[in-house]
């Protein structure tokens, strides 16, 4: 049920405030949404295929979170496509957009993480290194995805490059709240 729920509130942040307003969030989905922006890829299939080599990764540590965390990036990369109706539904502004969409998939990822599942992507690199290292799973998703905004600098204009930031530290921080560690 997590999984459902977690894609099902990951498709609407994403579709419904990210997307509109060329926003984009860190790890494998901010790859995917870079790529959708600039060659119209469908952004769950994406994901998936970005996503592949971090989960076999994962096969080798933890077999049981492979399983989940691949259920939970197909269950999301699908939720990211049926979804993509919403971005011509929903209008707010961008600082808006970034603080709602970044609640919204927070707390989707949040509650994925939090039962064991993950999208498979960075989600899963993150969980594994926070295991690792005793450090916030929150954190890290934030360095994350920070890497991968500012490494999209150079193709963004300004204000989504800065509402981008703003939506990945909320995504990370409602993700730590959310996941509980």
């Amino acid at each position: 049920m997590a999984t459902f729920i977690g894609s099902l509130l990951l498709g609407i942040g994403v579709n419904g405030f990210l997307v509109p307003n060329h926003l984009i969030d860190g790890g494998i989905l901010g790859i995917a949404l870079i790529l959708h922006y600039f060659f119209h890829f469908q952004t769950g299939i994406t994901m998936v295929a970005l996503s592949l080599p971090l989960c076999l990764y994962a096969a080798k540590d933890k077999r049981g979170y492979f399983f989940s965390s691949l259920q939970g990036l197909l269950v999301s990369s699908l939720f990211i496509d049926l979804l993509a109706p919403l971005r011509s539904q929903i209008f707010v502004s961008h600082l808006s957009s970034a603080l709602f969409g970044g609640v919204i998939i927070g707390t989707g990822v949040g509650l994925m993480l939090r039962y064991e599942t993950s999208t498979g992507g960075t989600d899963l690199l993150a969980k594994i290194i926070s295991r690792t290292f005793s450090v916030n799973i929150g954190l890290i998703i934030i360095v994350i995805d920070g890497l991968i905004v500012l490494a999209s600098s150079t193709v963004l204009a300004l204000d989504s490059f800065l509402y981008s930031c703003l939506a990945i530290t909320t995504v990370g921080l409602t993700t730590s709240l959310i996941e509980g560690n």
